[in-house]
């Protein structure tokens, strides 16, 4: 080998074993915080970080700090994380050691990396399905998306996602195999097999090791190497690297080191590890020690890179110990990255415009924006040519874009969700699909995880920009698997926004807002008033918006709109999606639309608290109408703030009506319709209400 890629390696492999001991002989003063290192793993980390390239994403855990070096951090720069200072460069303080946010020109891109072992793996997996697409493009197409974003991705861009041994047991690294065996994606899975989970081994936790695992997803080629072997680990992967630049195709290696540190700084290793002489009888450090004497390299050199590693980590804790924490305003920056969309713009009723169902206006706007922007896509399950949704709601895009822009995904609610992490680092703006409500739970993972908290703990520099389509609630018998609510779990993850429209226009002014929003918005699409076919429901259809129209998140529309009066009862109801339809056909048959305000909500974050305020204080009562079971719920929650912040202006409680409390809607029409809230039980609510 080359003496100079030995030297880099050495120096690598010194320095994290030199931050190691360092972090041990400060225990008491580096423990205030969770840290890991990888002392054991360093000859693998460096072998690969030393061949990625500015243009390429890499996708660490918590053990690659030796990784992380390898492309180019500083000592100093990880003990700024360590530490949790305010200058830590990749979370601004907010997150453990070893946990990078990486945009930087000259370094390989590192998307956000959470503590969750092994969720990584479909984010990753979504960087290289995101760079696939592009290289399906045409030049001008290509073009148009470069121009678009500030990507670095080139045509032989690689991804790798690096992972424990343990975490490859984990579903949803079965999600990213698939995805990358399917597709044939450029992305290496280098998993560093230690043996150990925390306490469990490898006996008591794997019925096969990683490569063996990964040989029988056809499509991904899987090597086992020696991890603590420098030589062998180089050109392992050097080989492996240039083979996914050129050929386009995803592999595995699985490199057995020895585990040398404790799990983390919390989990000491002599609380339960037997095994630890052995391990010892494989530290890599010796070995590359004796490897750099074999090849020319003098006693002498090889202590001074000792020295100098040990002289570098200690002044670099020094200098790191001495910088500022962050100050307390700093907890209320980078939640979400600035929108463009603030005020509606465009015609929502244009003259002469044909009047459509609320499903055809969602279609309408996708179908607009692919047209507009090459970067946009479409997928989920049974989006693509074949059916164009279950509810046509992706009808005849795959056949004017093509089956690279709208596809099919397999049953894989997780990667639905966190791919669009990946893609939306790639450059691109997906549109994704969760074919019902009922079944959004196995990406709630991914979209708590990773997708909400992008841009909060990465400083800002990695928002999801991604759509989130959520067909929901109660219509046509669909039982306890195609009916359910469940906005409050969904509006309890911080960092989303969540639409919730009740008609057509506003359906397609949201989704545009929402593609040119950088973040991650989630929009719920009740079913019932797709097609409008739901008695009383005809409210939903609308004159199909502008191509231009756009509705911000965050206001409220009072559709049904009051004058404060003094000398009879009146009263103000927030509601959103089915129930404003059930609100509006109650007071008309009750004859109160003179003395009944109705708010449509529209998004549940942000919420337009100034303008549900505004009502509820003039007209002195207040019901919030919501089809979800009320108890422990977002609906509640409003509820409680109306009450807090216009208690002087109410002369009742704040009142709440929603689906009765049981575990799921039952599939016989009777049951389902004692269950969920209807025009009638609304009206009983507001004559309850207004003779308080």
């Amino acid at each position: 080998m080359e003496k100079s890629i030995l030297e880099f390696g050495y120096k690598n492999l010194t320095t994290a074993k030199a931050m190691a001991e360092l972090y041990e002989e400060n225990f008491k003063t580096v423990s205030k915080y969770v840290h890991a290192t990888s002392r054991g793993h360093e000859v693998i980390q460096t072998a690969l970080g030393m061949q990625l390239l500015p243009q390429d994403f890499v996708f660490p855990y918590y053990r690659d700090d030796a990784m992380l070096l390898s492309v180019g951090m500083k000592p100093y720069d990880l003990m700024l994380q360590l530490l949790a200072k305010k200058d830590d460069p990749f979370s601004g303080g907010r997150t453990y050691y070893s946990h990078p946010s990486l945009n930087d020109i000259d370094k390989p891109k590192i998307p956000h990396q959470s503590s969750a072992t092994g969720m990584q793996a479909i984010p990753a997996t979504g960087v290289a399905l995101g760079i696939h697409y592009r290289e399906s493009l045409t030049d001008e197409q290509r073009a148009a998306v470069d121009a678009s974003s500030d990507s670095s991705v080139t045509s032989d861009s690689v991804v790798v996602c690096s992972l424990g041994d343990a975490s490859v047991t984990e579903g949803e690294i079965a999600e990213a195999f698939q995805m990358a065996a399917l597709k044939q994606l450029p992305i290496l899975y280098l998993v560093q097999d230690n043996g150990w989970d925390i306490s469990a081994n490898e006996a008591e936790t794997r019925a096969q090791n990683a490569a063996e695992y990964a040989a029988g997803f056809h499509g991904i080629e899987a090597i086992s190497i020696d991890g603590t072997d420098f030589e062998e680990s180089y050109k392992t992967l050097k080989e492996v690297i240039e083979k996914i630049r050129t050929e386009r195709r995803p592999f595995l290696v699985h490199a057995k080191v020895p585990l040398l540190n404790h799990h983390t700084s919390g989990v000491r290793m002599e609380f339960y590890r037997d095994d630890l002489e052995e391990a010892r009888s494989r530290d890599p450090y010796p070995r590359m020690r004796q490897l750099l004497l074999d090849n020319g390299f003098s006693e002498q050199d090889v202590d001074g890179y000792d020295a100098f590693a040990k002289a570098e980590s200690k002044n670099a804790l020094e200098q790191a110990m001495t910088m500022p924490d962050p100050e307390p305003a700093d907890l209320f920056t980078h939640d979400f990255a600035p929108t463009p969309i603030t005020e509606e713009s465009g015609e929502r009723s244009p003259e002469g415009a044909d009047k459509v169902v609320m499903v055809d206006c969602a279609l309408f706007a996708i179908e607009e924006l692919m047209k507009k922007h090459p970067e946009c896509l479409l997928y989920g399950q049974d989006v693509g040519g074949r059916l164009g949704g279950v509810f046509r709601e992706a009808a005849t895009l795959a056949q004017k874009f093509g089956d690279n822009r709208v596809f099919n995904t397999p049953i894989q609610e997780a990667f639905i969700v966190g791919s669009t992490v990946g893609m939306s680092a790639a450059g691109l703006k997906p549109i994704v699909e969760v074919q019902f409500a009922d079944y959004i739970w196995p990406g709630l993972n991914q979209l708590f995880t990773e997708v909400s908290r992008s841009c909060y703990l990465s400083n800002g520099k990695w928002p999801v920009s991604m759509v989130l389509r959520v067909p929901i609630g109660a219509y046509g018998s669909g039982g306890p698997y195609h009916s359910s609510s469940m906005e409050s779990v969904v509006s309890n993850i911080r960092g989303l926004k969540i639409a919730y429209p009740s008609n057509g226009a506003d359906l397609k002014g949201l989704m545009k807002a929402a593609y040119y929003d950088p973040n991650p918005v989630v929009i719920f699409e009740h079913k019932g008033l797709y097609w409008s076919k739901v008695k009383g429901t005809k409210g939903a259809t609308s004159v199909e918006p502008s191509e231009d129209y756009v509705l911000p998140f965050g206001k409220a529309w009072v559709l049904q709109e009051i004058w404060k009066k003094e000398e009879e009862e009146t009263l103000s109801i927030i509601t959103y999606g089915m129930g404003v339809h059930w609100v509006m056909n109650a007071t008309e048959e009750l004859g109160l639309q003179d003395r009944v305000e109705v708010v449509d909500l529209r998004t549940l974050h942000p919420l337009d608290y100034e303008t549900v305020f505004a009502s509820v204080k003039k007209c002195g009562k207040c019901l919030v109408v919501t089809e979800e079971p009320s108890e422990n719920s977002f609906s509640r929650a409003l509820q409680g703030r109306i009450q807090e912040e216009c208690f002087k202006y109410i002369d009742a409680p704040v009142m709440v009506i929603g689906s009765e409390n049981m575990p799921a809607i039952p599939l016989n029409s009777v049951l389902e319709e004692t269950m969920i809230p209807s025009t009638e039980k609304v009206k009983v609510k507001i004559e309850e209400i207004l003779n308080y």
